[in-house]
């Protein structure tokens, strides 16, 4: 089994963001086409620390090269505080021809990646061919760190982003940081309106309390798209007063998400009108004057999709160890028949 560690798959991502995007789009095409299948991600949820949580996420994907695994996820916001990232993950990959694991991959690097990837994809997708000059990042974590390196290939004329984040001090050293990497692009820490009056929003925080109502903030620019990736900080009534597209009905429609809370307080789910699937391609916008909204659920063929790019970009690269013992080994009495038959 090939074994890709955090150094080697950091090494294999490095100026993989086209290929990461291709990937995800074709993910996403095949997953619309019905060649995936998905079942829904389990959820365990420990005692403590409060609010943590560990997430599995199988999946197959379809298509000229499938791939199938596990995807295994932890979210511990408390260690934010620590000066540890929130996110910790592993992925495996299995054969397809036996079923035994194949590669084991760090897997947060690829998380953020593929989320980010959807991200800036839905982004470019649901402005169709607008062109977009500004972004406002809601959360100044690693998670928006990366959205805004796929958003400079979905928007090559980005030219302000406003930073936001809720902890006095990480917006002006998050836009320092990007201003660095970015020297082309304005950065600047600002205000939660300021974030907002952006053409294109991410919203990526650990709060979990449907704190923010678009209605507050009515001067939002008109064909305003916003991503919602942590999926629970709209409140019901942003929700229900937008155009919201997903990436999968019935995954994002439950584990009160957003999507969730508000279906339950209307009783359906005709205000969620599109899975992105249908947008990819497009080169028109929905055709509505509302707040465009995507929640993605955060699909686990996005994983298999993205692990199985980084796992040939690190064998090409020769990086990552092989290590035996990962396989059940041979069957005792069959594997004997066999020797005797030969």
């Amino acid at each position: 089994m090939k074994i890709l560690g955090r150094d080697d798959v950091t090494i294999a991502l490095t100026g993989l963001e086209p290929t990461v995007l291709d990937a995800v789009r074709t993910a996403y095409t095949l997953h619309g086409q019905g060649r995936s299948q998905l079942p829904f991600s389990s959820f365990l949820r420990p005692p403590r620390p409060t609010g943590s949580r560990i997430i599995s996420l199988p999946a197959y994907l379809g298509g000229p090269e499938p791939v199938m695994g596990l995807k295994w996820i932890s979210s511990f916001p408390a260690n934010v505080e620590q000066g540890l990232q929130r996110a910790s993950s592993v992925q495996i990959l299995n054969d397809l021809d036996t079923g035994y694991p194949k590669a084991l991959l760090e897997g947060s690097q690829i998380s953020a990646s593929r989320t980010a990837a959807s991200a800036a994809l839905a982004a470019g997708a649901l402005h169709g061919d607008r062109r977009v000059r500004t972004a406002g990042l809601i959360g100044c974590g690693t998670i928006n760190q990366r959205v805004l390196a796929y958003l400079t290939l979905t928007h090559p004329d980005l030219e302000t982003v406003v930073v936001q984040d809720v902890v006095p001090g990480r917006a002006e050293t998050f836009a320092t940081e990007l201003e660095s990497e970015y020297p082309e692009i304005t950065f600047r820490p600002g205000e939660l309106g300021d974030a907002l009056a952006a053409e294109t929003v991410s919203i990526a925080t650990t709060d979990s309390t449907y704190w923010l109502d678009l209605a507050a903030y009515p001067d939002r620019p008109a064909g305003q798209v916003i991503l919602h990736l942590s999926l629970r900080d709209l409140s019901t009534a942003s929700v229900l007063g937008a155009y919201n597209v997903v990436d999968d009905f019935e995954h994002a429609i439950r584990e009160q998400t957003s999507l969730h809370k508000a279906q339950q307080e209307v009783g359906h789910r005709e205000f969620v009108h599109a899975e992105i699937a249908s947008a990819l391609g497009c080169s028109k916008p929905p055709a509505t004057d509302r707040t465009v909204i995507f929640s993605p659920f955060g699909l686990g063929i996005l994983d298999l999709a993205v692990a199985q790019a980084v796992l040939k970009a690190a064998t090409e690269a020769g990086l990552g160890l092989e290590v035996a013992g990962f396989d059940p080994g041979s069957h005792r009495v069959t594997a004997a028949m066999l020797r005797g038959a030969a």
